[in-house]
């Protein structure tokens, strides 16, 4: 088992967020995400366009709560907030973090639940952060379907994940890059390999061209990159209608 930073350990092909890794993970997480908290940042900013009052919206893949509870603080409390994960561990160390920075709850509720398999409300906001790229590529297509059908017209479906490159040469640049950035916020040469073992058949990101397609096969038009730092991007794709020409009449028409 390999040391992978912050006391987490991992074996080879074999990462989890599970066991004591959500203990360490806000920190762990930080020093891994290029602009993790920037990221934070643009998502509360761009819930402003979306979110309404008596909205339902979710976050998936919670993680420890860091991103749910600024949301849950910047809007109105009739806005209810859901966040989902597999891990209880996980659900457990976020109702922690969350209770020490509010005091409780207030209108966030915390589900331990299978993003591919839960139950959505209808809703105006769907937010995940580098949750995508931990979903087997057989089911990933088949849940942003669902996605794009619990999303109430005009919402917006939030994502940031890492990417992959287009060709082997990019690929490498990027790689390289990400590496440098690791050694420079202090791992270990150790750490980092022991890091890349470990997500080996579990992180399986998609290119930027990739997620676009897998977007608009669900159903989205609307879909523009908000983010980019080398192999990390961001995504915003809004559930709108398109305009499709017939018979030499421009229509506007409600894709369902």
């Amino acid at each position: 088992m390999g040391k992978v930073g912050e006391g987490i350990s991992a074996n080879n092909a074999s990462w989890s967020f599970g066991g004591d890794t959500p203990k360490n993970f806000s920190n762990h997480v930080r020093r891994s995400v290029p602009f993790y908290d920037e990221g934070h940042n643009l998502v509360e900013k761009l819930s402003d366009f979306f979110v309404k009052s008596n909205s339902i919206c979710y976050e998936m893949g919670v993680s420890t709560g860091a991103l749910i509870q600024k949301l849950s603080v910047r809007h109105a409390e009739s806005v209810q907030w859901i966040g989902i994960d597999n891990e209880s561990s996980m659900i457990e160390q976020a109702s922690k973090e969350i209770k020490l920075s509010n005091g409780d709850l207030g209108n966030i509720e915390l589900l331990v639940d299978d993003i591919k398999s839960c139950w959505y409300e209808p809703t105006d906001f769907i937010i995940s952060y580098y949750t995508l790229q931990f979903i087997h590529p057989k089911f990933r297509q088949e849940l942003i379907n669902t996605i794009y059908k619990k999303l109430n017209w005009g919402g917006a479906f939030v994502v940031f994940e890492k990417v992959r490159s287009c060709d082997a040469r990019f690929q490498d640049i990027t790689s390289s890059i990400y590496i440098e950035y690791k050694l420079d916020n202090g791992y270990s040469s150790d750490e980092v390999i022991a890091k890349s073992r470990s997500l080996k058949g579990v992180l399986e990101p998609f290119s930027t061209q990739g997620n676009i397609d897998m977007f608009k096969r669900a159903g989205f038009n609307d879909i523009t990159s908000i983010f980019k730092w080398v192999n990390f991007e961001g995504f915003l794709c809004i559930k709108w209608w398109k305009v499709k020409k017939c018979k030499s009449i421009w229509l506007t028409t409600w894709v369902i």
